[in-house]
């Protein structure tokens, strides 16, 4: 009995052998598109740096340069034919991601997403990201000021000694901060947890939300997080970035 249906899987596996081979090939064929772009600005240290509607996967590390640099990769969320190449690099065209010197000091990042059809399209948004993610590697001076607005997506900030205030709508948030430096932190979820390295005080927020607060005796460095779901963690001590500086 065992040999009769060894022999039965075995047929099932060979008749179907060329029709597993023919799917392999069509879907190896598929692939994801990407391009990847790279920008330098001159920028002195103590400025303060604006990130506007970025979704996606963000890096900010702080370093000892008197530059701005942005690494921004743009890709496909999904998989396409080969042919399809040309739609794709239109379709990064229409995701626009600009650096704007509002002066010596202030610095604007802002993301702009490709606009619907009409200025009203209820119930959706008015803009669309067209199935494009975007990944930002950003450089700042260490010890600039650091405003972030994010849509959804993952957070990490490093090695920043300025103020920071950083808002994410949906996803996780990683805060890296020097160690010994004295802080006043203030990091609140409306749907998430808050863990951290600093002893704080945690408070639950109706059993869903988290706000937890710290502040050393010489409090200098200001840290507001805030989190629509998911969850902030701070780190304290060496960064360790996700991305290596040339």
């Amino acid at each position: 009995m065992t040999n009769k249906w060894a022999v039965f899987g075995l047929s099932v596996l060979v008749s179907a052998g060329p029709l597993v081979a023919a799917e392999r090939v069509e879907s190896g064929s598929r692939q994801s598109f990407q391009e990847t772009s790279t920008e330098h600005l001159k920028f002195g240290p103590g400025g303060t740096i604006r990130v506007n509607d970025s979704y996606g996967h963000l890096t900010v590390e702080g370093w000892d340069e008197p530059e701005v640099w942005i690494t921004l990769i743009k890709s496909t969320k999904g998989f396409y034919e080969p042919s399809r190449k040309r739609e794709a690099s239109q379709r990064f065209e229409m995701i626009q991601v600009s650096a704007e010197s509002r002066s010596a000091t202030e610095l604007a990042i802002a993301t702009t997403r490709a606009s619907r059809h009409g200025t009203w399209a209820p119930p959706l948004p008015n803009t669309t990201d067209l199935g494009v993610i975007l990944e930002y590697r950003i450089l700042v001076p260490r010890n600039s000021q650091l405003f972030v607005n994010h849509d959804y997506g993952y957070v990490w900030v490093s090695d920043v000694t300025g103020d920071l205030e950083v808002n994410s709508h949906t996803g996780d948030m990683i805060v890296m901060l020097p160690d010994p430096r004295p802080y006043a932190i203030d990091a609140r979820t409306r749907l998430g947890s808050v863990s951290s390295d600093f002893a704080g005080k945690t408070l639950s927020r109706f059993l869903v939300g988290t706000r937890f607060a710290y502040a050393s005796e010489a409090s200098s460095q200001r840290i507001r997080l805030r989190m629509g779901r998911g969850s902030i963690t701070i780190k304290s001590g060496p960064p360790f970035a996700p991305f290596y500086k040339d």
